[in-house]
């Protein structure tokens, strides 16, 4: 078989990714090899793109106490409102979690192209890639994911309109900064306008959630549903709800005695005759309740955290379970034994129940950027091997690895939320959001 090297006219490569030694391979099992590594950190980011989307269930459905008091008869009411609204999470959170390995990518590449006349090829090559990748893959999986039968539809179009504007308004704005006002150049204030836009589209979106007048457009919308996304129940709670029967439990109620029912305590309805008074405590007890219930807190966070290592060496998953087919069932052990140390890895990431989701979110957001890091190390490498263009590969497969994290999301958001709404704007607004950052970067 004739090398690389041969074949495009280059000089051999002496570059190499881990070991020096290298270097002595044939550029043809180089470039096989480096290749494969490109392909496994793209089965990384998909891995951790799943931790990443639920620890952001956490962190949008974190609600905050309102008390209100009436003027008249002084009764104080309580009610639970969430903090983040779901149009601003959709554009914000979500869409810059899942652009985050092509926003890391090409920052990594603007520093380390620094005092250069020209930008790197990985940045803008990624960007344009996956452009494209979003609008026809990911679209077609969040057409066919849904079950069969279930319709779902984008419960606010004045939104979603607003969000497709900016999108185009991105390219269009790219063209001005690049071609009529300093024609390959961009300088630090067009940066700055173009990042002050992205608060720009923040405001005109939630302006258009809340209908706000002379802004907004008039178009009707369906409510959206009370939860961004339903509750799942977790993969070690399945075995452990289906093995315990509540069936035979009763409440109790004793008239003179000071007995309460934890069973009717979670009942919808307060007014429950099978409630129980509990006699007032003083207030030494009362402390003492309260650093019992952190310990316990404490504890049930440590046993999700190593519930989750012990859930990341578990090769046969519940729905390999249903597979009857043997040959299926091998390849899905498989396939969990590839990701395995990927999701060992990701197992560090604190459980998302620590801080509302917000560590988890962080700690996923910078296992992106270091994989990310790792690619454009790899990209490097078999662009020398193979003396292939580096904004090629770039443009071809960096595009299609580094946006599995939007496609995984999206494709999350289509199966278990009630509407479209979020699955098409992360979508809509990612190259957006892309362009916007790259350009401050470069």
């Amino acid at each position: 078989m004739v090398p690389f090297s041969n074949i495009l006219g280059h000089e051999k490569c002496e570059s190499y990714l881990i070991f020096g030694g290298e270097t002595t391979l044939g550029d043809n099992f180089r470039a096989f090899f480096y290749f494969l590594c490109l392909a496994y950190c793209f089965i990384g980011l998909s891995a951790i793109t799943a931790r990443f989307f639920q620890s952001m269930e956490n962190v949008v459905k974190h609600t905050r106490k309102v008390v209100e008091v009436d003027p008249v008869t002084k009764t104080e009411t309580i009610r639970h409102e969430k903090v983040w609204n779901y149009t601003i999470a959709d554009i914000s959170l979500l869409t810059f979690g899942t652009s985050f390995p092509q926003i890391s990518l090409a920052t990594i590449d603007a520093i380390q192209n620094i005092g250069k006349l020209y930008a790197g090829g990985l940045g803008p090559g990624t960007l344009v890639g996956s452009a494209a990748f979003d609008l026809f893959p990911i679209h077609a999986v969040c057409v066919v994911v849904p079950k069969a039968g279930e319709l779902k539809k984008i419960a606010d179009l004045g939104v979603w309109l607003v969000e497709l504007f900016w999108s185009f308004w991105a390219y269009i704005w790219l063209y001005i900064i690049l071609e009529v006002w300093t024609p390959n150049v961009v300088t630090l204030w067009e940066a700055l306008l173009t990042v002050l836009q992205y608060g720009l589209l923040l405001t005109h979106a939630y302006a258009q959630d809340k209908r706000w007048p002379y802004i907004s457009l008039p178009i009707a919308r369906d409510e959206r549903p009370e939860d961004w996304v339903p509750e799942e129940t977790p993969y070690f709670q399945h075995e452990a709800h289906a093995e315990v029967d509540f069936s035979d439990i009763k409440h109790v109620n004793e008239e003179n005695g000071d007995t309460v029912d934890i069973f009717s305590i979670h009942s919808e309805n307060p007014t429950d005759p099978l409630y129980a008074r509990v006699p007032s405590i003083n207030d030494e007890a009362e402390i003492l309740d309260k650093a019992k219930e952190t310990t316990l807190v404490d504890t049930h966070l440590l046993t999700i955290w190593r519930q989750q290592f012990l859930d990341a060496l578990r090769l046969l998953r519940p729905e390999s379970k249903k597979i009857k087919n043997a040959c299926l069932r091998l390849a899905c052990i498989f396939w969990q034994l590839l990701i395995l140390p990927w999701r060992f890895l990701f197992a560090f990431v604190p459980p998302c129940q620590i801080a509302h989701g917000w560590i988890s979110f962080i700690c996923s957001l910078l296992f992106i950027s270091g994989i990310a890091y790792v690619v454009t190390k790899i990209t490097d490498v078999i662009s020398c091997v193979t003396g292939i263009n580096a904004y090629v590969i770039a443009f071809t497969a960096l595009a299609s690895g580094t946006s599995w994290p939007d496609l995984v999301a999206s494709k999350i958001a289509a199966e278990r939320q009630k509407t479209a709404d979020s699955a098409i704007a992360n979508i809509t607004c990612s190259e957006y959001i892309c362009w916007y950052w790259c350009s401050m970067a470069y």
